[in-house]
């Protein structure tokens, strides 16, 4: 198990357009991969579950992977986010 705490950092957050990209990633790996904020845990391959996360801009977030493949999957979905969605600032 792998466990990341990142800053959202795009200026419109985890909107829907981000939060799809972010699944579209999250489901190419087998791992499992949960997305934690404050107290909620949800499922980082649902796009509802990470919808419902309503993270804004500087929203602190905990990314957990946990499978095969984990240390990739980790990598692809840190490097979207750093990348700020591919969205122009």
């Amino acid at each position: 198990m792998t466990q990341e705490t990142i800053i959202i950092k795009n200026k419109l957050g985890l909107h829907a357009r981000a939060a799809n990209k972010l699944v579209d990633v999250t489901t190419q790996f087998s791992s499992s991969i949960s997305i934690k904020h404050q107290s909620k845990t949800v499922d980082g391959k649902s796009i509802m579950s990470v919808m419902l996360l309503a993270a804004a801009k500087g929203t602190e977030l905990t990314i957990i992977t946990d499978g095969n493949d984990e240390t990739e999957a980790m990598s692809a979905i840190t490097g979207l986010i750093d990348n700020l969605f591919d969205e122009a600032e």
